[in-house]
């Protein structure tokens, strides 16, 4: 399927981001100085060899009986070592690059993953973990990739050329200006393939990302596919993506295999036309035959680079079009830096007010529009509505993942923007719905943000949120390793980690979204008792939509449409027989 120029997503600052990448080799610029250096005698020596073929090839054209086998010999043999040790100083220069580029392509790596820890939720909310994972990998590569190629090609090109035109023109200035012909002609038709083949790069990547996006999707959903039998509709999609990426690479590639060959056949021209006036010159006496042999030797050395910059340029081109993916993520703007002078929340009661919350992810449109509550210290408070009712956007106010439009929601009295966001977010513990675990022993996954943690403590957290049986009965018991994003345990196993996990962590306060969510009823009932005996005196947020777990919260906050339409006691909110009555009774209707 092709695509038409005017679809092809265009590149942005193709200079700027050529050098960005030159910047992160700024640490490493004594290496490319060596290596420019190298590059240069490299390239000498290369340059002399058709000097000295020259000169053997006068000496063995002397005539019968007058050939000096000893000079001929002279020049081969030098030009035998000039060869050699040029090759052997082009591997250093590739190995001392391959370990610069491999480093660079580190830094920009971690630069990257650095700036992913400092980026807003929203963000994420927004954006495909697969494209996010391709801009690392994927397009790192390929920047990495050119790192340790190109620049050394581009080096060694600039050498051969500059040396080559210079002993072309020591030799014939009638043969020098047949070469420097082509020249022009390089130069307008590279230029014209770059405005034709960079966007197609730029499309690719995206393209790649698209599909990195789906495929990381698919697999993390891979048993609700099977589930509802939906394998043969997810292959037509990926068909249809897999078809998109192929014929962005196709697109990005199939102007660019020309470049080489055009390029080639440019220089096979310039040297016929080498090959006609050298002829014309040596018939009449104008230029030897070993020169001539020389100049060819020269010109093929001169449209070598040219050739390999046209081959260069086309890598080029795709690693642009990465950069430009790379350097996008490096420039979108960060969580907003805490005000100057924000206090550090410390000892946090858990006094928790909103008043005149409003709040909306899209400015044109608010989810919450006029919320207004207290929760005192160490009580626990039920948010409950239907989906949509905004009860998740309330935690990421609270937490401070998104700050509210107008109104202020304090903690002991103080405003949550006045204080740092990470002193705000320390003052929870969280468990969510979606469940996390890493790839590591269950003592460490427990014990992930509570420095310092004992293994007593650790089994404490473990036997109240009830999963320290399961635990014993492992082959390695607290230091098993679970498997990434714990594959090898259940769902409701992971949550019962994740529950020990904010039981252990020492917060004032603690928001439970949905973490009952994978347990059965029972062993529900017995983790509400032991939350409510291990977090006594700390505020409470729950979320739940099974309104018979939260029966004994201190305060129900009923949302809908993102208002608070009643609140109170489980006891008091039945006896009004409203919104919440209706959303009880509909449960076990």
């Amino acid at each position: 399927m092709a695509r038409r120029d005017s679809i092809m997503q265009k590149p942005k600052d193709s200079r700027g981001a050529f050098l960005r990448m030159l910047a992160f080799l700024g640490p490493f610029r004594y290496f490319i100085l060596l290596v420019a250096v190298l590059c240069v005698i490299s390239n000498l020596l290369a340059l002399w060899g058709p000097n000295l073929a020259g000169s053997a090839i006068n000496e063995a054209a002397a005539g019968k009986g007058k050939v000096n086998f000893d000079r001929v010999w002279y020049y081969a043999s030098r030009m035998l070592v000039c060869y050699l040790a040029s090759s052997l100083l082009t591997i250093s220069i590739h190995a001392i690059m391959l370990n610069v580029s491999k480093r660079a392509a580190q830094r920009m790596r971690q630069s990257v993953f650095d700036k992913l820890m400092r980026l807003p939720v929203g963000y994420f909310d927004q954006h495909q973990a697969g494209d996010i994972i391709s801009r690392v990998s994927y397009d790192i590569d390929v920047i990495s990739t050119c790192m340790s190629t190109d620049v050394v090609a581009i080096l060694t090109s600039v050498v051969t050329v500059v040396g080559s035109v210079a002993m072309m023109f020591s030799i014939s200035l009638p043969l020098s200006a047949v070469v420097l012909f082509s020249v022009p002609a390089a130069v307008i038709y590279t230029t014209k393939m770059r405005k034709i083949t960079q966007p197609r790069f730029v499309q690719r990547s995206k393209n790649y990302g698209i599909m990195n996006g789906f495929v990381e999707e698919m697999l993390s959903g891979q048993k609700t596919i099977q589930a509802y039998a939906y394998e043969n509709r997810v292959e037509d999609n990926f068909n249809t993506i897999n078809t998109n990426a192929a014929n962005a690479y196709y697109e990005a590639d199939r102007y660019g295999v020309t470049i080489g060959p055009t390029m080639g056949m440019i220089n096979n021209i310039t040297l016929s036309l080498i090959a006609l006036l050298g002829s014309v010159l040596y018939m009449g006496g104008h230029i030897t035959l070993g020169s001539i042999s020389s100049f060819v030797l020269y010109s093929r050395k001169f449209s070598g680079p040219i050739n390999e910059i046209a081959n260069v340029i086309n890598e080029l081109f795709s690693a642009l079009a990465a950069a430009e993916r790379v350097f996008a993520l490096l420039d979108e703007e960060e969580e907003l830096a805490d005000k100057a002078g924000a206090k550090q929340l410390a000892d946090v009661r858990g006094d928790v007010r909103l008043e005149h919350v409003a709040f909306g992810y899209d400015p044109d449109k608010t989810i919450i529009h006029d919320l207004s509550m207290q929760a005192d210290a160490g009580r626990l408070i039920a948010i409950v509505g239907p989906t949509g009712a905004g009860k998740t956007t309330i935690i990421n106010l609270l937490m401070r993942f998104y700050d509210v439009d107008s109104g202020s929601i304090a903690v002991d009295g103080t405003d949550i923007r006045e204080a740092t966001r990470r002193s705000v977010r320390g003052a929870y513990a969280m468990v969510l719905q979606d469940t996390w675990v890493f790839r590591g022993t269950i003592f460490d996954n427990i014990a992930y943000g509570r420095d310092g943690a004992t293994m007593d403590e650790v089994v404490a957290a473990a036997k109240a949120a009830h999963i320290h049986p399961f635990i014993m009965r492992l082959p390695q018991g607290y230091q098993t390793v679970i498997s990434e994003d714990g594959g090898n345990i259940s769902k409701g196993q992971k949550q019962l980690l994740t529950i020990a996990r904010a039981m252990l962590y020492d917060a004032r306060m603690l928001i439970l979204d949905e973490a009952t969510s994978n347990v059965d009823t029972s062993t529900e009932r017995e983790i509400q008792a032991a939350m409510r005996r291990l977090m006594r005196g700390k505020t409470c947020f729950v979320i739940a939509h099974r309104l018979s777990t939260i029966q004994h919260a201190d305060l129900i906050l009923v949302l809908n449409q993102g208002d608070v339409v009643e609140q109170g006691t489980h006891e008091s909110l039945m006896r009004q027989k409203g919104f919440y009555y209706r959303l009880y009774t509909s449960q076990f209707d």
